[in-house]
């Protein structure tokens, strides 16, 4: 049994209280934990309340009872639950477009802008910028929050149709609003509140206020039912993707003073939480690999000690990626002992392999219900003596035909497939024409999702037909805490590091969260700190083409992520392509 607090109860005591007084814990009333609400004899006509939203009202589409136009016509009735009443538990998600620098909120942040009064949410710089914004909504949502909550205050929400909303928040920025779980599209941000949001593995329904009770009232056929929730944990699966990893030169050293797991101890309880965590491993591990030498300009002997796969295995490590040039560093016969060792310790790779036809193959995984498909390549024509070959081991050469055609066959078989690809290190963000091209490609074959797995340096993002793309992550673990451009500046943004945490719901990705991090003592990444990461997250934003739409700016921190504007190499042409 779980316990489930009255969205009416929770909201009322908040409202029942001045802004300065504590608020007390929240005391919750129990809803049996059915999976279905079973229903007995046939109405003459059923009456559906105009909260009842979209989901809910799908799943009646194959009753033949017929449908009253008013309540006092009907024999039944679906309609909100009564407080204290246990019913169809509904999960509503707080969201705002996905280049939003706001974090979290309380529930007393919404309640006070439901009911027009001054408050946050606040940003890490204690900025509003949603403050006196209307909270955007379909009407079903409004009249949910209505029933429970009462009429909102004027000018404070906005009723827009469903398949409007995203566009319209878009539109807007900065925006917000309130969407049902089973609504939640990649370009949305889901907000938490108070700690607990939707789309993490944590989530808490017993502590969330975002959640409102339906009910069905009168007599009802026997043998039907309705679905208990639109969040069901058993159908959601989280995919971290992650970009460069190789445990060598200063990082070896480092693992050799204070263990092979400690470099990441910092980012470990993102990692083991995901269904599955991506990791891009570049260079293959050997027995005669020597001594780590931190001052290493030599990449012939750019490999791992066979003790350094415990940090993938603590990690959780769940798919290799082998699409990096550096894998042939040490020659066949180390190739083929790195793929013998991920196979013993069970982990599945692609994007290499021992000959071309296995090194092109795609890698399938499933978890939560949810089925995926990896496949990758490496982009780099002028390493093509470092991919595999019909007779001999290496890194995937891109064949965009037969990558096109696997995308379309495993997307008709239900399967969620995932693009990767090592393309050229570049160390400017802008996306680069060609990687937009290649990149969008995928798409257009069918992939939900493609990332760059390249070092050493973040690229910018981008929706493309309202797919994510994300060009470049950075390093993952590795020993680059800065980098000398050509114009001889040096440059520390290589220490900054994306990890993309994806959510799949039912078949279908419904969430991005950039988890970000900041490299230390030349080897261990660790969350960055709330003002860097509002720094970082500002100028990526910026540089996607996602200009004029954030809070105004405010003094960077005094520290080394002062924003520099690096010059573009003159080769190329910036991409940054708005959100269509």
């Amino acid at each position: 049994m779980f316990k489930k607090t009255s969205i009416v109860l929770f909201f009322a005591l908040l409202a029942s209280c001045a802004p300065t007084t504590p608020q007390p814990a929240p005391v919750f009333t129990p809803i049996p934990a059915t999976a279905t609400a079973t229903l007995t004899p046939m109405p003459a006509a059923l009456w559906i309340h105009p909260a009842v939203p979209l989901g809910l009202r799908l799943a009646l589409e194959d009753w033949t009872i017929p449908r009253a136009a008013r309540a006092q016509a009907a024999s039944a009735r679906l309609e909100p639950a009564r407080p204290g009443e246990s019913g169809l538990q509904w999960v509503y998600a707080l969201v705002a477009p996905f280049p939003t620098l706001v974090e979290d909120a309380s529930s007393a942040d919404v309640l006070r802008a439901w009911q027009g009064l001054p408050g946050g949410p606040y940003d890490a710089f204690g900025n509003a910028p949603l403050a006196g914004r209307p909270l955007l909504m379909s009407e079903s949502t409004l009249q949910a929050f209505t029933a429970v909550l009462g009429a909102p205050a004027p000018g404070m929400v906005r009723s827009v149709p469903d398949d409007q909303l995203t566009d319209a928040l878009w539109a807007e920025m900065p925006a917000w609003g309130i969407v049902p779980f089973d609504e939640l599209n990649p370009r949305l941000k889901v907000l938490s509140v108070d700690g607990q949001s939707p789309v993490r593995k944590n989530f808490e329904a017993a502590t969330y206020p975002l959640i409102v009770a339906f009910t069905l009232r009168g007599e009802t056929p026997d043998g039907l039912s309705l679905p208990f929730s639109n969040r069901d944990a058993g159908k959601l699966t989280t995919v971290i993707l992650t970009g460069t990893t190789a445990m060598v030169d200063a990082l070896g050293v480092v693992m050799e003073r204070k263990g092979p797991t400690y470099p990441g101890k910092y980012i470990r309880p993102w990692l083991v939480e995901a269904d599955i965590l991506h990791i891009s491993n570049e260079v293959p591990f050997d027995k005669d690999c020597p001594f780590p030498n931190p001052g290493n300009k030599n990449l012939s002997i750019l490999c791992s000690r066979p003790q350094y796969l415990d940090l993938l295995l603590d990690i959780g490590t769940d798919v290799v990626e082998l699409t990096g040039e550096h894998f042939n560093n040490r020659g066949t016969a180390a190739m083929l002992s790195t793929l013998q060792v991920y196979r013993e310790n069970n982990l599945p790779y692609y994007g290499g392999g021992a000959n071309a036809a296995e090194a092109k193959k795609p890698v399938t995984l499933e978890r939560g219900g949810n089925r995926f498909m990896f496949i990758g390549c490496n982009l780099k024509q002028n390493y093509r003596s470092a991919q595999a070959t019909e007779r001999s081991p290496g890194a995937a050469p891109c064949d965009f035909p037969y990558m096109t055609a696997q995308i379309a066959e495993y997307r008709a078989q239900g399967y969620i497939p995932i693009v990767t690809f090592q393309d050229y290190e570049y160390y400017s963000p802008e996306a680069r024409p060609g990687q937009t091209i290649n990149f969008r490609l995928m798409v257009d074959a069918g992939a939900a999702l493609v990332s760059g797995s390249q070092g050493h340096f973040s690229q910018v993002m981008e929706f493309y037909n309202g797919t994510f793309i994300h060009y470049a992550l950075g390093n993952l673990f590795y020993t680059q805490m800065s980098y000398t451009l050509p114009d001889g500046s040096v440059t520390d943004r290589t220490r900054w590091e994306f990890l993309d945490r994806h959510v799949f719901y039912d078949g279908r990705h419904i969430s991005t969260e950039l988890l970000t991090a900041m490299l230390e003592d030349y080897s261990t990444p660790r969350p960055m700190t709330p003002t860097e990461r509002y720094t970082f997250l500002n100028l990526y934003f910026s540089y996607s083409g996602w200009m004029g739409i954030l809070p105004t700016p405010v003094p960077s921190p005094t520290t080394t992520l002062t924003p520099i504007v690096y010059p573009i190499h003159p080769s190329v042409t910036p991409t940054l392509t708005p959100v269509p």
